[in-house]
This record gives C-alpha cells, structure tokens and sequence, in this order.
C-alpha cells in the first residue's frame, strides 16, 4: 500500500501487520533482530545472558506530504551512544507493558503527551550490542502536540519522512572497525545531513520487513 493512502485505511494496514497490543506475551517465542544480523562474529560471548527490557516509539505523525517518524539526537553530556540519532525510548519498570514504556519515556524525553498517541501495535524485538532487548511500540500521533525535549537527555527533536524510511533503495550498509580489529557491519540511513544508524536504523529495517516483507538482502 501506498503510504499516502487513506488515513483510516493506512491505520489498518500496518496495524494488521503488527503483532497485536493485546497479544503481547513477554515470555512467548519471538523472532528477534540484533545488532549482529550483519556481522555474525560480532556478538556476545554468552548468549544466553540475561538482558536489560526497554521499548521505543515508532512514532507516526500524518502530515500533508505523508506520514513522518519522530526521532531525536541524543545529549552530547550522556554515557552511552552520544550524539547518536535514537526513538524515544527507555527500559521497562517492572510490570510496565512496552506501550506503557514508549509512553512514559517519550513523555520524559520530549514532553509528547500520551494522549495525543494511538499505539497500534509492536514491531520486531531488537536485542543490543549493550545488553537491552528492546520492543518497538508503533503508534500514530494526532495533531495538537507540542514537544520539548529535556535537555538532559535530548539535544534535538526532529522528523524524518516515513516513506524515505520505508524505501529499501535509501537503506545502506557500513562497517567500522571494533578495538579488536574486527569489522562491525550495520545498517544506516542518510537523510539530508543526519545519520540515522545501528539500532535505530536496524528497528527501522526490521519494521519494512514486517510491512513489506524482507525484500532487500
């Protein structure tokens, strides 16, 4: 389907192709993508080590030119992955559902108020090269809100184009060396000046699949 379908219908379409809100089963088998899809000797050494549960917000937002995903670029002052082009998101509390999370997280980062989002359904887990196995929570955003990123977290607040997102001829590979000599493969988007890679991008590249099928090696 076109992404500048009908609102409704577009809704329903990818909604359909999501794994149901109220299906969610923590302990369930499910496919999982990972930062070593690409680079199959870059991995953890134990793999069966527990991970760190945390949720982003794919969030959708319906503009006249077709649907945009709101994505941010983190603080220069944090820890990890500095600078780097991120969803909202964060880990899970105990007990939270990964809706619950985005929610919360995106309400923290960029004061997005949750009621101005319709989650519609989660995406493909992502485990990390840090050790987090993150749940993708796609929801639309009406239009009214306003954000505001916390300064601590949150060094800029943007839109991408849903449909360069969503076009695998825009989808790249690239390698960086790790400490060990070895090569890291992952995949990137350019979009204007912005690199938008590693996770990110590989939650991204997971979500086409889910829509469109893994159409692109």
């Amino acid at each position: 389907m076109s992404l500048k379908g009908g609102r409704g219908d577009l809704r329903d379409w990818i909604a359909q192709r999501l794994d149901p809100l109220e299906a969610h089963d923590p302990a369930g088998p499910r496919e999982v993508r990972s930062d070593f899809d690409l680079s199959k000797a870059y991995g953890p050494d134990e793999v069966d080590l527990p991970l760190t549960p945390a949720a982003v917000l794919i969030g959708l937002v319906e503009r006249d030119a077709g649907l945009s995903v709101i994505l941010t670029r983190r603080a220069d002052t944090l820890r990890r992955h500095t600078g780097q082009i991120a969803l909202p998101g964060g880990r899970r509390e105990p007990g939270e559902t990964p809706w619950r999370t985005a929610l919360r997280e995106a309400h923290e980062e960029i004061g997005l108020e949750p009621a101005f989002v319709q989650p519609v359904g989660l995406s493909t887990p992502y485990r990390t090269g840090t050790g987090f196995l993150i749940t993708p929570v796609v929801g639309f955003v009406r239009h009214g809100f306003v954000l505001e990123a916390n300064p601590e977290e949150v060094a800029e607040i943007f839109e991408t184009p849903f449909g360069f997102l969503m076009d695998p001829a825009n989808l790249e590979e690239h390698e960086r060396a790790l400490p060990n000599g070895e090569l890291r493969r992952f995949y990137a988007y350019t979009h204007e000046d912005r690199f938008i890679w590693g996770a990110t991008a590989g939650m991204l590249r997971a979500l086409y699949d889910r829509l469109y099928g893994a159409a692109v090696a």
